[in-house]
């Protein structure tokens, strides 16, 4: 809406001083950006505008509690269909956001004075899923007799402001975190043969709701372990018998049972009839 107070349009791209408050966001979510105003009254000017690189777009506006959304011209086609201005307090909504929406938000109140805000919103994609690989300092399989460690090396890649860490079931194990964007991250872990209660997850810093993890699959990564081969080669005869004596035990349980139910059933038998007969 062009509205009649050209001396005040004038003024929309100037230079703002506030500070800028930082936002972060996850694709596909909506983001508000408040005006702090309570209440718009009738001679409040709220106009909104985005800043990419060099160029500066009006986004939306309400004049004399007029409200206008300008998210159907041409250079706003990134905008459409993605923008709400509340009516109340002049606060700024965009739906459904991506990567295009990253930059410089603006807003101008005027009511006898004028006031600026300014956000800078960074919009980050999904977190890739991070990969477990066997770590190069790993012994060669003829070097692994004696070894019973395995190391490992998590990574995730093209990522920022993530923090990597390594989980041994519910419990954090070790974490490292990193603000820098498009950066590839590792994390080492070093284990016991036959462990694989560990997962490794990826996570943003500025959300606990976006994460991404992989659980270790031991034996595609360490393979067999020798030593815990060997522990178990010894195992096997105590567990053999342990076996036998757990048989042995069953089988003396049963004849016990079996020679009391007999004996219970000859108490049981009744006497057989003695026949007198007179002497002649």
């Amino acid at each position: 809406m062009e509205h009649e107070d050209t001396e005040q349009q004038k003024g929309v791209f100037g230079v703002y001083t506030d500070e800028t408050e930082t936002i972060s966001v996850m694709e596909g979510d909506s983001v508000t950006l408040n005006t702090d105003v309570s209440e718009i009254l009738t001679d409040h000017l709220i106009l909104w505008t985005f800043r990419d690189q060099n160029s500066e777009t009006r986004l939306a506006e309400i004049y004399k509690k007029i409200k206008s959304v300008y998210d159907i011209k041409e250079n706003n086609e990134r905008f459409r269909d993605r923008l709400q201005i509340d009516e109340q307090t002049g606060s700024l909504t965009v739906t459904n956001i991506n990567k295009l929406h990253s930059g410089l938000y603006k807003v101008q109140i005027i009511n006898g004075d004028v006031k600026h805000k300014s956000f800078s919103v960074a919009v980050y994609a999904p977190l890739t899923v991070p990969v477990i690989s066997d770590s190069p300092r790993n012994p060669s399989v003829s070097e692994r007799s004696s070894q019973q460690n395995c190391s490992l090396v998590c990574s995730v890649v093209n990522v920022g402001h993530v923090t990597l860490s390594w989980y041994k079931g519910n419990s954090l194990w070790s974490s490292i975190s990193v603000s820098d964007l498009n950066k590839t991250i590792s994390l080492p872990l070093e284990i016991e043969c036959l462990d694989d209660s560990y997962s490794c997850v990826v996570a943003y810093s500025f959300t606990n709701r976006s994460y991404s993890f992989t659980h270790l699959n031991i034996t595609d990564l360490c393979g067999t372990c020798p030593g815990a081969s060997q522990s178990l080669f010894l195992a096997l005869p105590i567990i053999f018998v342990l076996l036998l004596l757990l048989v042995g035990i069953v089988v003396l349980v049963f004849c016990r049972r079996k020679k009391y139910k007999r004996a219970k059933q000859e108490a049981q038998t009744p006497e057989e009839d003695v026949i007198y007969t007179d002497a002649t």
